[in-house]
């Protein structure tokens, strides 16, 4: 067995030096086939146990319960960011680069972030800084800009370069980091998951207003996710032109279940107890007023001759 080990120690340092013969000599650096197949699989290997480290990472912080998920994905990307670091450095090693190729390699490298990966680096800067101060943190429920206006969603992963933010309706945006940093962002789950639903409710004129407010708190009793803590509550908003305007306020606690479902069975709900205590919805009423005119006169007698007339 060790025979046999020796045996292909040799050949390989034969395979060796035949490849360091085949290349060319740029200045005091010797550039050959050995030097590139070296190169080739030290990169190989460097990229493949950083990989598998920052997998571990991962396993590993997702196991440690005494964390929350903002913690562990925190320390997830530090660790995983450290890894990848040490994997250069002993590649640096083992490849032989002397400090002063890596002092001039690190002088371009520092050019190229500040001109052409600033905004990659941005972005992962304020990934970290959004971890650290948890002002944003997987599962919060946010407002996003959709182009047509703002809807909200949750938040699956803070990566390296954007924040997965997924809607009720499965939409997915990926939110560059840097844009939650300096923006406006609306949280609705940063200090407290209690999230406030206004419902407007238009009822006829006549209609007896203790009792409509107690059929609308009726309603929302019924609904099993409005809370009664913060308790629900009635507001008159307005009188309007065809109906008293009421406003209904309800309090959840889920926000990333939606909205929309709340409010609709809320309305169902009034829709049914208004119907069955008499309470009228409103619809749009005008009243129309005629001037008296020569015009008006003829028209009205023409009618009244042919309503006069025999059928």
């Amino acid at each position: 067995m060790i025979h046999n080990l020796e045996k292909v120690h040799r050949e390989g340092r034969k395979l060796a030096r035949a490849l360091d013969k085949i290349g060319f000599d740029i200045g005091h650096y010797h550039v050959s086939a050995w030097n590139a197949t070296k190169v080739v699989l030290v990169l190989i290997a460097v990229i493949l146990v950083a990989r598998l480290g920052s997998r571990l990472t991962r396993r590993i912080f997702a196991r440690m319960s005494s964390l929350d998920r903002t913690q562990q994905v925190l320390g997830e990307k530090l660790a995983s960011i450290a890894i990848w670091a040490l994997a250069l450095f002993v590649g640096i090693d083992l490849l032989g680069i002397s400090l002063t190729a890596l002092t001039v390699f690190s002088g371009a490298f520092g050019l190229a972030i500040g001109f052409g990966l600033q905004k990659t680096f941005g972005n992962l800067i304020a990934g970290i800084i959004l971890l650290m101060d948890r002002s944003i943190k997987p599962g919060d429920v946010i407002a996003v800009n959709d182009g047509k206006g703002s809807s909200f969603g949750e938040v699956k992963k803070i990566g390296i370069r954007a924040v997965s933010v997924t809607t009720r309706d499965n939409r997915e945006y990926l939110i560059p980091n840097e844009n939650l940093m300096t923006q406006q962002v609306e949280n609705w789950s940063y200090s407290s998951r209690e999230v406030a639903i206004n419902i407007p409710v238009s009822v006829a004129y006549g209609s007896d207003l203790d009792q409509v407010e107690k059929l609308l708190l009726e309603a929302v009793g019924a609904s099993p996710r409005a809370l009664s803590f913060p308790s629900p509550g009635v507001l008159l908003s307005a009188f309007g032109p065809s109906s008293i305007d009421m406003s209904l306020v309800v309090w959840i606690d889920d926000p990333e279940a939606g909205v929309g479902n709340v409010r609709s069975d809320i309305l169902k709900k009034v829709w049914r107890l208004f119907r069955d205590n008499g309470v009228q919805i409103p619809f749009p009423q005008s009243d129309l007023n005629l001037k008296d005119s020569d015009g008006l006169r003829v028209l009205a007698e023409a009618l009244a001759a042919r309503k006069s007339e025999p059928r």
